[in-house]
This record gives C-alpha cells, sequence and structure tokens, in this order.
C-alpha cells in the first residue's frame, strides 16, 4: 500500500481464515455494489424490460418508476422474494467460492469464457482495480440511497427538487 498498512480494528491479528472471508465478503458486495450502481443509472436513464413483472397484480416492469424508491415500493413483495432467492441460490450453487483458489474467483467449471492472467503482476493490478471500484460502488450506492431517502434525486441530489 502506498500509504503503509492501515489496520485500526485489527482485522490481520483475528487470523488468516478470518481475514481471507474478509476479503470474499468484500469482493462480493463490491460486485452486488457496482451492479446495483448500474441498475439505478440505467433505470433513471428510462430503460426498462418488456412485459409484465407480475401478471396476477397487472403490474409491467414499465410502470415501475425508475427512482429508487419507487423501484423498491413498486415491486411487489413477491417479486423481492424471488430476487432474494435467485441471488441466494446463485451465491450457494453456481458461484460458490472454493477455499483453494484465490478469494473472488467464483467462475470454476462454467462455461464462460473467463479473462485469465497468467502475468502476477497484472493479475494483481486487476484484482486491486475491481476491489477499488467495488469500494467505490459501496460509497455510490449508499450515497444513493441517502439521497432517495432524503428526498433528492439519487444521481443529481444538487440539481434536484
Amino acid at each position: 500500500p502506498p500509504l503503509g498498512l492501515f489496520d485500526p480494528l485489527g482485522f490481520l491479528s483475528r487470523g488468516p481464515d478470518a481475514y481471507r472471508r474478509y476479503q470474499e465478503i468484500e469482493i462480493k458486495h463490491g460486485r452486488l455494489s457496482m451492479a446495483a450502481c448500474l441498475g439505478v443509472i440505467v433505470t433513471e436513464a428510462g430503460l426498462r424490460f418488456p412485459g409484465y413483472l407480475s401478471y396476477s397484480q397487472d403490474v409491467s416492469f414499465a410502470s415501475v418508476p425508475g427512482t429508487l424508491d419507487g423501484a423498491y415500493f413498486g415491486i411487489p413483495i413477491a417479486g423481492w422474494c424471488q430476487i432474494v432467492a435467485l441471488i441466494a441460490a446463485l451465491d450457494i450453487a453456481v458461484f460458490k467460492q472454493d477455499p483453494s483458489l484465490p478469494a473472488g474467483d467464483v467462475v470454476q467449471d462454467l462455461p464462460i469464457e473467463w479473462v485469465r492472467y497468467d502475468d502476477p503482476e497484472v493479475k494483481a493490478f486487476k484484482l486491486n482495480a475491481e476491489r477499488n471500484n467495488g469500494r467505490a460502488a459501496m460509497l455510490g450506492i449508499l450515497g444513493m440511497i441517502s439521497h432517495t431517502a432524503l428526498g433528492q434525486d439519487a444521481l443529481f441530489p444538487i440539481v434536484s427538487k
């Protein structure tokens, strides 16, 4: 690190297994946050899936507002349960972390053309870039949620309302 080791809460002293788990969780939450930020940007831009979100409640994707609070309250509870169940199933079965592989390497036997970096220096740079982007996205989505909770626009809180 450019400024030296910064561990004010003593995470490194909790042992290598705990630290490894923290790395896995950080990467996972960063990836989810990057997807969430992209989702906010796309829906605020007005892009929607065609068709219905719920036939029984007559809710189409286009009828759900593009704001964070609109999406949160516009999606039926059964829809939220399905989203959580899908993410949990993917996390448990498809993208399961293998302890023998590096933290965050969750695509093992899937038929996906995944870019692998043989050069350790390039690989370390790419992993650090992903982690830093994930950290920024975690703060970004937290800011978007905070702005929405305060009654402002998630993307442009200064110029809204």
